[in-house]
């Protein structure tokens, strides 16, 4: 086979492109991880924020209901739990008596 002889400013041009491609990879890279975690960064604190939104929601309702169920207690069933918590107990029973000798 014969050597084909190929100008000395073609392969010139070749190892210089090649010699950029090769240090400009770098660079690169590490632009494109950084545009990809600012994204995912951008991601999370808008899910955060929106995860806080549903949260405060959430919140609310569970205080209204709390408090509506709070009103809606009949009195009579309050204090017939309340008779039934103190009944029978010792440390109700304890606590009495501790109050009656420090009258006494």
């Amino acid at each position: 086979m014969d050597p084909t002889l190929v100008n000395g400013q073609i392969t010139d041009a070749v190892t210089q492109t090649n010699v950029t491609v090769l240090g400009n990879a770098t660079a690169q890279a590490t632009a494109n991880l950084y545009q990809v975690m600012a994204h995912s960064v951008g991601l999370s604190m808008q899910n955060a924020v929106a995860n806080q939104q549903n949260m405060n929601s959430i919140s609310n309702a569970v205080t209204a209901q709390g408090v509506n169920n709070l009103y809606t207690v009949p009195v009579a069933a309050d204090a017939k739990a309340v008779n039934t918590v103190l009944t029978d107990n010792q440390v109700a029973a304890i606590i009495a008596a501790l109050a009656a000798a420090k009258k006494a």
